[in-house]
């Protein structure tokens, strides 16, 4: 028998899974060709707040279940992503728009993630200190679960998000209400299911979507949630930091970004090219800490505009599931009208499109790969995160004009550089201010290193072992003879 093309979609309330709920309804749309997936209920306050009292009794159980215990739990349920990987991913590309193979990847290191916090939760080590005054047995500082947890999780990386929070905070010993993106909810679905069938209690881990601003602003006030971590725009994450404040409850935000990439006079530019290219288009743009602005030495600058915009030209653009597709659409309509925006903001600003810049013509969210020069420093693509295929070129005369330029936005999530020359790159890690660096390299997102920006670009870190300590409150026990 036939699976069918996409599961029933639900939400998993109070230790159950529910397909129809008080909020209504909403459709789930494929971003290739604008046909509906199938129709997500949507969570109101009746589901939202039962939600977070489940938490509160699944909180209850699962912060008594021994480290290791969780840790053998956890580990199942990354082996289970494994082995359902290919249905998972595939999935996540029917709703997300992503490349098959770029989902299968998502996929298996989501895994991963999961994996690395579930033994870094068998590490949640306290200290022992020595007592500086007589009659004192022992003085201990302990890490403990904060709690209930709140995580909301965007539409860019339906798998990947939502499992370094999901990852971290169950190792740690929290229970989690998420709320996928309502765009992209049957990837998380799948996801809080493998940990469900790997033993996860099931008020441990609820899952709802509804009208966002009414679930996190009603999850926030909640009682039962004592901290809240939201990967998202910046003006969405200051919202929700702003509410977290007022009730005092601990807030991680992964947020925007607007990553420089400086090629120095003595990169090597084929590698530096045919790594931008890939690094940029990946997921259509749609990555956080995805490179945008290229600052390029002006001796190789003629050069790299002319190739650079080659290669975006020769991207096939197509659905997720065609083996021949290299870049896929966008994940719905509101980013490629923004796109467009972007692009005539430039052209009346006095930047030149060197290719793009134009929605594909065909059906679906496409549009093409897109490539500005010399875009002034007031037009919008260099003040704010464009979030889709679109690259920005300019040149610099030395590495201070181009250190100065990358530094000069508020956001710090990630940044890039070319250079042979160890000396620059040593300077170019030192000086530039980001969360994450990579000098000939893209890959600063890794399972093992904490992924987090400065500036207005989030506070605090997930993954790693510093992404782990952020789902911990520290206590001091003195015990006296």
């Amino acid at each position: 028998m036939n699976e069918p093309k996409f599961p029933a979609l639900a939400l998993h309330v109070g230790g159950r899974w529910i397909h129809h709920a008080s909020g209504g309804e909403r459709a789930v749309i494929d971003p290739s060709d604008e046909s509906p997936l199938g129709m997500l209920p949507l969570a109101g306050l009746e589901e939202i707040r039962a939600a977070a009292e489940s938490a509160e009794r699944g909180f209850r159980a699962w912060r008594r279940v021994l480290a290791h215990e969780r840790y053998l739990i956890i580990r199942r349920a990354a082996q289970l992503m494994r082995d359902r990987a290919p249905g998972i991913a595939r999935v996540l590309t029917l709703e997300q728009g992503k490349p098959l193979p770029e989902a299968t990847r998502e996929v298996m290191l989501s895994a991963d993630i999961v994996d690395f916090q579930a033994e870094e939760g068998k590490r949640l080590y306290g200290r022992t200190v020595p007592p500086r005054v007589a009659g004192v047995l022992s003085q201990t500082v302990l890490r403990q679960p904060v709690g209930p947890v709140a995580a909301f999780t965007p539409w860019n990386f339906p798998a990947n998000l939502p499992a370094r929070k999901l990852g971290s905070a169950l190792a740690a010993g929290c229970s989690v209400v998420i709320k996928p993106a309502e765009e992209t909810p049957a990837t998380c679905m799948l996801l809080v299911q493998c940990f469900l069938d790997a033993g996860v209690p099931p008020d441990a881990l609820n899952m709802v979507c509804g009208d966002p601003a009414e679930v996190s602003a009603t999850l926030i006030a909640h009682e039962a949630i004592r901290k809240v971590s939201i990967t998202g725009s910046v003006a969405v994450g200051k919202l929700l930091g702003r509410q977290c404040a007022e009730r005092v409850k601990r807030f991680t935000g992964e947020l925007g970004g607007h990553a420089p990439v400086i090629v120095c006079e003595d990169a090597d530019l084929p590698f530096a090219l045919k790594a931008s290219l890939a690094a940029k288009y990946r997921n259509a743009g749609q990555v956080c800490a995805a490179p945008i602005r290229f600052h390029v030495h002006r001796k190789h600058y003629a050069a790299w505009a002319e190739q650079f915009t080659q290669g975006a030209q020769a991207l096939r653009l197509g659905p997720g599931l065609d083996p021949a597709t290299q870049m896929g659409p966008l994940a719905h309509e509101r980013r490629a009208e923004e796109m467009a925006r972007f692009v005539a903001d430039a052209s009346d600003h006095g930047a030149r499109v060197l290719c793009g810049g134009r929605r594909a013509a065909r059906r679906g969210y496409f549009f093409e790969p897109t490539v500005i020069a010399e875009a002034p420093a007031t037009s919008m693509v260099q003040r704010v995160e464009p979030f889709g295929p679109i690259a920005v070129i300019e040149p610099f005369d030395t590495l201070d004009d181009a250190i100065t330029q990358a530094n000069a936005l508020p956001y710090a999530l990630g940044a890039y550089a070319f250079t042979r020359d160890l000396r620059n790159a040593h300077r170019l890690a030192e000086e530039i201010d980001a969360g994450m660096v990579g000098i000939n390299h893209f890959g600063v997102s890794q399972p093992e290193l904490p992924f987090g920006g400065w500036k207005e670009s989030g506070i605090g870190q997930e993954m790693g072992a510093e992404g782990l300590l952020h789902y911990t409150e520290i206590k001091t026990v003195v015990v006296g003879g």
